[in-house]
């Protein structure tokens, strides 16, 4: 579940996924309209997919923000408007199914890791860059949560202290430098003073500008947002060389919705950045690829937690 959309599937592990339902989020909506629409979603779904009630194991729920897995509880999703809420036990009593929730970049390691690139990799930093910079790290083949749950806030690296302020309060983090957003930012200042760029007769006039806008762009070699991409890939490869110094990780994965729609361009220059900064030591064990499963690596991470919790393998 996300600020803008719900994307649920019936899946598992010998079949994948079987049926997919994808629908707006209400805006604004109070926690039990939020409850009502997942509840909707849910049972859209197992029609979808020719199911009965019966042969669900258990509802894996992703959401962009803190939580306590164990009791079910949001700390803070403020992307939904959702704060000190406990979502497990609201959505149990809709669905009469057993229902899980992480953190959804956490989902999707989860995922990455049992059935994407991180397959056989043991220790696993994965950033997903889009509208922000979320991260999930897996240390010996588990998820690390942290102490309070919230390990991975890589979006919140300080990394320019200069910089502009942030919607968590701090001054130039990761994310206000290197995500859509800021990379959207950039390009808007360059409009304003005047440089060339074909980007908004790609949008339309006054339209928000969106990967799939982004990558046409590229295509057509715009310089303002070639550059400015360019400058995103540069900081993503320094920062992320710098974390696996410390981390000594076997594996970094990109992806998120810029790297899906931009990754042939990105990729490789996040990749270039990443071993002009890495420690030699470092960098013999530790690799830089792009997931290939894209938002399927949340609905995958869904089998993973439900074994995790339940022990049922599904």
């Amino acid at each position: 579940m996300g600020g803008t959309k719900i994307l649920a599937a019936a899946i598992n592990s010998k079949e994948g996924i079987i049926a997919r339902v994808k629908m707006p989020t209400p805006a604004h909506a109070k926690p039990g309209v939020l409850i009502k629409a997942l509840a909707g979603v849910v049972n859209e779904t197992i029609a979808e997919a020719g199911l009965k009630v019966s042969n669900i194991k258990a509802v894996a729920l992703g959401i962009p923000g803190s939580l306590n897995p164990y009791t079910g509880r949001v700390g803070l999703a403020p992307n939904l408007g959702l704060k000190n809420f406990f979502i497990k036990d609201q959505l149990e009593k809709l669905v009469n199914i057993p229902v899980l929730i992480e953190n959804d970049v956490n989902l999707g390691a989860l995922g990455v890791k049992e059935f994407g690139v991180g397959k056989n990799k043991k220790n696993i930093l994965v950033v997903f860059v889009g509208t922000g910079i979320g991260g999930a790290l897996i240390f010996d083949g588990k998820i690390y949560r942290g102490s309070s749950f919230a390990a991975g806030e890589i979006g919140h690296i300080v990394v320019d202290k200069n910089g502009f302020k942030c919607g968590c309060g701090n001054y130039g983090c990761f994310e206000t430098v290197a995500s859509r957003l800021a990379i959207v930012r950039n390009i808007h200042s360059d409009i304003k003073a005047k440089k060339k760029t074909i980007i908004t007769k790609i949008t339309g006039k006054n339209k928000p500008i969106k990967s799939k806008a982004l990558a046409a762009a590229v295509k057509a070699n715009d310089k303002v947002v070639v550059k400015r991409i360019s400058d995103a890939c540069d900081v993503i490869g320094t920062t992320l060389a710098s974390l696996t110094n410390l981390l000594n990780v076997d594996e970094v994965v990109v992806g998120g919705g810029l790297i899906e729609a931009l990754g042939q361009f990105m990729t490789p220059k996040i990749r270039a950045s990443f071993k002009d900064n890495i420690l030699a030591e470092t960098a013999k064990a530790a690799k830089l690829v792009q997931s290939k499963l894209g938002d399927d690596a949340a609905l995958y991470g869904g089998i993973v937690l439900t074994e995790e919790f339940l022990g049922i393998k599904v």
